[in-house]
């Protein structure tokens, strides 16, 4: 066993011992446990670190174990059988437990500042960098391996940095993130510019633990926002789109958007629908507002959320104001809805690379609202068994929650689904009923004018 008093680096640590935090092995997960006794029990020192060790100071239960070592790749695999080396820039392994993946890394050094964005680039300069970052907008120079202090200060945020040792069950702290965790602050670790041209989605991730903590970013690192959002054209949709989703299931995606929009970077994620929420209706902005907490809650509860749903949420203001403003006279009602919806998803493919099957659902949930909207005796039932008849319905409720005046509409579909063959039925009859009356209404009205 590896006395971690002895390791390189140690000595840049302040050492909690363990009657001064509340982090207990019985809310570690048995797995991660069996991962660092065995590492250690065969020569190398291993730490529980990161947002598994944040949260549990924080008394929450993490839903993720991340393991830093000084054994490589190589040792770790010999010493699990259920263990795989993934990645190319830097190799790290995942340890598979049945669903569960224990994520353990190599202790890493900092790569070199000179692979920043240096700051005399422009706006315009961005996208043709080759020498600091990649096209899928990463940082090119490969880490390295280093020392335990050097792994700490290659972390983003000083909260993010904090270590727990089954040695003495320690927690060692060596950029101050016990003190910014008791403030409630998000602090970056280093310079804040360096930082963020060394790789600018840290500024979106800054958001993101903000929102998902409730914690306030520090001062020092949220002043450089403003001025350097402009360099996350440096990096893919795809990206983006990665990082868009961990905003929206973060479990805070409404406080999260909120400070998207107040920071200036949602403008690199969601530049139309912030345009149109201030030129659009205030249902469509509130129904934004419902979708987020919607999403919030469902995760709080465990349940599930699709990114199609969140983006059919998300553009409904901007397809809102496009078919307000549209004046065609040539194309039919129908024609003129499927060029909007083209037309919204293409514009914000040049944010978010949205995977088709994710812009296939969000049409299909609008293209629902209209189906919804025209109940007649024959398409009813085939509306009613559309695969996505739910999610068309649930974002009806949301439309009617926001202020739309539908007419009932959410009503009557949900006495529809719930009723029984026979309730069905009637309801469908009644709805033909109604449909000839009017019918007869239109053409005694017509005949009026005529005589």
């Amino acid at each position: 066993m590896t006395e971690i008093d002895t390791l390189p680096g140690i000595e840049n640590a302040v050492s909690i011992a363990r009657d001064q935090h509340p982090i207990s092995r019985k809310h570690i997960a048995p797995n991660a446990l069996k991962v660092l006794y065995r590492l250690s029990e065969h020569g190398f020192a291993a730490f529980l670190v990161g947002g598994g060790v944040r949260d549990l100071l924080l008394g929450k239960q993490p839903k993720d174990f991340d393991i830093a070592t000084d054994a490589t790749p190589e040792d770790i695999r010999d010493l699990f059988k259920n263990a795989r080396i993934i990645g190319r820039r830097f190799r790290i392994v995942h340890i598979r437990f049945g669903r569960e993946i224990i994520e353990v890394t190599t202790f890493r050094a900092h790569h070199e500042a000179r692979n920043a964005i240096p700051e005399h680039v422009s706006r315009r300069q961005i996208k043709g960098l080759d020498s600091a970052h990649s096209e899928a907008g990463m940082i090119l120079r490969d880490n390295v391996y280093g020392d335990i202090d050097e792994d700490a200060a290659r972390r983003d945020f000083t909260v993010n940095a904090l270590y727990y040792t089954t040695q003495g069950f320690r927690v060692l702290d060596f950029c101050g993130g016990m003190e910014d965790l008791q403030a409630r602050q998000i602090r970056i670790i280093g310079d804040a510019q360096e930082r963020y041209r060394e790789d600018p989605v840290r500024m979106l991730r800054a958001i993101r633990f903000s929102a998902k903590l409730d914690f306030d970013i520090a001062a020092d690192t949220a002043a450089p926002i403003a001025e350097l959002a402009e360099l996350l054209e440096s990096i893919s949709p795809a990206r983006l789109f990665d990082e868009t989703i961990k905003l929206m299931t973060c479990g805070y995606a409404e406080r999260a958007f909120h400070l998207l929009g107040e920071s200036g970077l949602g403008n690199y994620l969601f530049a139309p629908t912030l345009e149109a929420l201030k030129h659009g209706s205030a249902e469509a902005g509130k129904l934004v507002e419902l979708a987020l907490r919607n999403t919030d809650t469902r995760l709080s509860q465990d349940k599930s959320v699709t990114p199609a749903f969140l983006f059919a949420a998300l553009l409904w203001p901007v397809l809102q104001l496009r078919l307000a403003q549209a004046n065609d006279d040539q194309q039919a009602p129908q024609q003129i809805f499927h060029q909007a919806a083209s037309d919204v998803l293409l514009e914000q493919l040049n944010f978010t690379a949205i995977p088709k099957r994710f812009t296939i659902g969000a049409r299909e949930i609008w293209d629902m609202q209209r189906r919804l909207e025209r109940r007649n005796r024959r398409n009813v039932f085939s509306v009613f068994n559309h695969p996505r008849f739910r999610a068309g319905y649930d974002f009806l409720l949301l439309r009617e929650e926001a202020g739309e005046d539908l007419n009932g509409l959410g009503d009557w579909w949900t006495q529809f689904q719930n009723g029984d063959t026979n309730q069905k039925n009637d309801m469908v009859n009644a709805l033909a009923t109604t449909g000839s009356r009017r019918r007869r209404r239109k053409r005694k009205k017509s005949a009026g004018k005529q005589s």
